[in-house]
C-alpha cells in the first residue's frame, strides 16, 4: 500500500529555501506572496490495511523522515 508524508517547516520557522524560490517566482513575474519549500516521501508498506499503514507512515515521520524540531508532517494513505 501506498503512504506518502509531506514534510514543511513548522509556521514561524525560517524557510531560506522557500524565501530563494518565492524571491526568483517573484523577478520571472509570479505574483506570489510567500513559498514554503518542503519533501515528498512515498513509502510502498506491506499492508494491505489502511490504519496500519497510515501508523507505519507516521511512526517512520516522527523517528527518521523529519525533524520535529522545525518540520510538521502529514501522512496520506492511497
Amino acid at each position: 500500500m501506498r503512504v506518502t508524508v509531506l514534510v514543511r517547516p513548522k509556521t514561524g520557522i525560517r524557510d531560506p529555501q522557500g524565501e530563494a524560490i518565492g524571491r526568483s517566482l517573484n523577478g520571472l513575474g509570479f505574483a506570489v506572496s510567500a513559498v514554503h519549500a518542503g519533501k515528498i516521501f512515498d513509502l510502498d508498506v506491506d499492508t494491505n490495511d489502511p490504519a496500519e499503514a497510515e501508523r507505519i507512515g507516521r511512526e517512520a515521520a516522527a523517528k527518521v523522515l523529519t525533524n520535529d524540531l522545525i518540520e510538521g508532517f502529514e501522512v496520506v494513505v492511497g
